[in-house]
C-alpha cells in the first residue's frame, strides 16, 4: 500500500497495490496493522455503502462529539472526495484537501476525526463504501455549507450545474458561524 500526503498533514490518500490479469483483479484494501502504523493508531467500528446520482454532493458532514474518522473508497463511478480541517487548534484550520476517487484508480481516502468530509458525484451515479472510527449519531451530526467562500473549495461540477443536496445540506452553516472542534 502507497500512502501519500496531501496538502494537510492528517489527511493521507491510499494507494493499493492491484494485482490483475486477464481474469480480473485482487487488492488488499485494508489491514489494521499496516494502517494503524502509517496512517492513524485508531479501531473501525462501523462500515457504510452509499449509492448517489451524477450531480449529488453529500456533505460537509461531522459528529461534534463521537466525531469519526472515515476511509473512503469508490466502488463504482467516480467522486470528488473533500475534508476540512475544522479544528481551532490547528494550523490547518478552514483549509480543504480534495481528491478523486473512483472505481478505476482505486484510490482510498482517510479523513481523520477533526475533520468536515463531502464528496460529490462526477459520473452517472456512483458507489461509495467507507469504514467508521465510531458509531453515527445523528443527534451530534453537523453540517458545513458545501460553498463556504471562506473555504473556498473548487468543486468540480458537471456542467456547472448547482448540485443536489438534501434538505440538510442546504441549511448547512458558515464554517465561522458552525460548532467546531478545539
Amino acid at each position: 500500500m502507497k500512502i501519500i500526503d496531501t496538502q494537510l498533514k492528517d489527511v493521507k490518500i491510499l494507494r493499493p497495490e492491484v494485482f490483475g490479469d486477464e481474469r480480473g483483479f485482487f487488492m488488499e484494501t485494508f489491514r489494521d496493522n499496516e494502517f494503524r502504523a502509517r496512517v492513524a493508531d485508531c479501531f473501525f467500528v462501523q462500515d457504510n455503502h452509499s449509492r448517489s446520482n451524477q450531480g449529488v454532493l453529500r456533505g460537509l458532514h461531522y459528529q461534534i462529539k463521537h466525531p469519526q474518522g472515515k476511509m473512503v473508497r469508490v466502488i463504482s463511478g467516480k467522486v470528488f472526495d473533500v475534508a476540512v480541517d475544522i479544528r481551532k487548534s490547528s494550523p490547518d484550520f478552514g483549509k480543504w484537501t480534495g481528491a478523486v476517487l473512483s472505481a478505476e484508480n482505486k484510490d482510498m481516502f482517510w479523513v481523520p476525526p477533526g475533520f468536515a468530509h463531502g464528496f460529490y458525484v462526477m459520473t452517472e451515479n456512483a458507489e461509495f463504501v467507507y469504514k467508521c472510527t465510531d458509531y453515527y449519531a445523528p443527534e451530534h451530526e453537523k453540517s458545513i455549507l458545501w460553498n463556504d467562500e471562506k473555504i473556498g473549495i473548487d468543486w468540480p461540477l458537471v456542467n456547472g450545474k448547482d448540485p443536489v443536496l438534501s434538505l440538510k445540506d442546504k441549511a448547512g452553516l458558515l464554517l465561522e458561524e458552525a460548532e467546531v472542534f478545539l
